[in-house]
């Protein structure tokens, strides 16, 4: 389940238990105090008391004179229990009182009246029995309660959110946590450093893009490194023997005859070939590579190919068949760039290739790609040495060693060349039995 879900189906969970917790226990105190307010109304008396006050006060010359010798109705105060009057005027002084009830219940926990007359407020009324008393009561306790409960309430809800926060931030965070060390290892320079894959989420799959990551940093670092190696082994050699002979022909100190040059010669062309692979290659490897494609018929290109090694496969008396089984063999393609392709691996399989021997070349079709085979029936390649044969410098101990091999370039190139075109090249060898490289070019 993606972090996504897991923090919506969490939150969701806790904010949905929250509401119905909050909402029973609203309902229980709400509806309970909502049923004893409901059930007491005063409207009729204190309206009633109301016009009579009023009465009294525009009889009297609009005078509250000798308000506090009137009685009452006697039915209003007798039929609720405890019933009590008070009347105040606009300035609060009282005017009148009745009831066993001290004044202060009565002002505080009764019912409040405006007194008019002739549209004007001339007193206030205050009336109270028992059941007026205890619903201004339970009135009272409402404010206090919902107040009480919802302070209750939010310092629980934070608490508990809190709680809810700090375990989702923990539990969400520790494959982050886990993660950091190995990112600040990497950074470090400790390539192929691995984190662990604790979670199948998008965490995971952090961790394990970051461990590819790692992989890869490290195998570019040891090609790098090992690049450099070769580069310097490359150069350190014909170097070598430049200096060597050099220093030995200045220490003869005399003319040197043409023919003695001609080693020099030998290296310093060694030398540029390396320079010039190099540098295709790292052309090729950044994209920039320049091609010149144009349509080329590659059963006539291969053809002059064949004739141009067959000197060379004359002398180890290794016959040389190139075999097409489409008509269609016009594609696209640098000429001189797949030239130099087909070139390497005819005088790599002419090399390796025993006396007495044979090269095959096929070109078949596929849907959208020409496809070039060359087999030969050499002493092979193992296993082992297969998924880096393409690499730069890269020699097998049996096949490609330094004495018998090129510069360690030409297949790297060539991988290169093919997938600068867009196609791919692969190998299958059985040591003992020969090699096949196979080429697919778009069309």
């Amino acid at each position: 389940m993606s972090i996504r879900r897991k923090l919506f189906f969490t939150m969701a969970v806790f904010i949905i238990g929250m509401g119905i917790m909050f909402s029973l226990i609203t309902k229980v105190v709400v509806i309970n105090i909502l049923d004893v307010m409901l059930k007491v109304d005063r409207s009729h008396e204190t309206n009633e008391l109301a016009t009579a006050f009023a009465h009294y006060y525009e009889t009297h010359h609009r005078s509250w004179n000798g308000i506090q010798h009137i009685r009452l109705n006697t039915d209003i105060m007798k039929k609720h229990e405890q019933a009590g009057v008070v009347l105040l005027s606009p300035e609060g002084k009282q005017l009148y009182t009745t009831g066993e009830v001290p004044v202060s219940w009565m002002i505080g926990l009764g019912i409040s009246t405006k007194v008019q007359a002739d549209g004007k407020t001339v007193a206030f009324l205050h009336y109270y029995d028992h059941e007026v008393g205890n619903m201004a009561k339970v009135r009272k306790g409402i404010t206090s309660s919902v107040a009480t409960l919802s302070l209750l309430s939010a310092a629980a809800l934070v608490l508990i959110s809190l709680f809810v926060a700090h375990w989702l931030s923990k539990r969400f965070t520790a494959p982050l946590e886990l993660l950091l060390p190995a990112i600040d290892r990497l950074g470090k320079g400790e390539f192929g450093i691995q984190a662990p894959v604790i979670t199948k989420d998008e965490y995971g799959k952090v961790a394990q893009t970051f461990n590819e990551m790692s992989k890869q940093l490290q195998q570019a670092e040891e090609v790098r490194r090992r690049l450099m190696a070769d580069v310097a082994h490359e150069l350190r050699t014909p170097l070598t023997i430049l200096r060597g002979k050099l220093d030995w022909f200045q220490q003869q100190r005399r003319p040197i005859e043409p023919e003695k040059l001609l080693p020099l010669q030998d290296e310093l062309i060694r030398l540029t070939r390396l320079v010039e692979d190099l540098h295709q290659l790292s052309l090729a490897e950044a994209g920039k590579l320049p091609l010149e494609r144009k349509p080329t018929d590659m059963e006539s290109l291969l053809q002059q190919l064949i004739e141009r090694v067959a000197p060379s496969a004359e002398e180890k008396n290794i016959r040389i068949h190139l075999t097409c089984s489409t008509n269609y063999t016009t594609i696209s393609v640098d000429p001189h760039r797949i030239t130099q392709v087909f070139l390497n691996l005819l005088v790599n399989a002419i090399r390796y290739t025993p006396e007495g021997g044979t090269v095959n070349v096929v070109i078949d079709e596929e849907p959208s790609m020409l496809q070039i085979a060359v087999t030969d029936t050499g002493i092979g390649i193992a296993p082992e040495h297969l998924p880096f044969l393409f690499h730069r410098f890269y020699r097998t101990d049996e096949a490609r060693t330094r004495n018998r091999g090129g510069t360690g370039l030409g297949l790297a190139i060539a991988n290169e060349f093919v997938s600068a075109h867009g196609g791919t090249i692969d190998v299958h060898s059985t040591p003992g039995q020969g090699t096949t490289f196979l080429v697919k070019l778009p069309r």
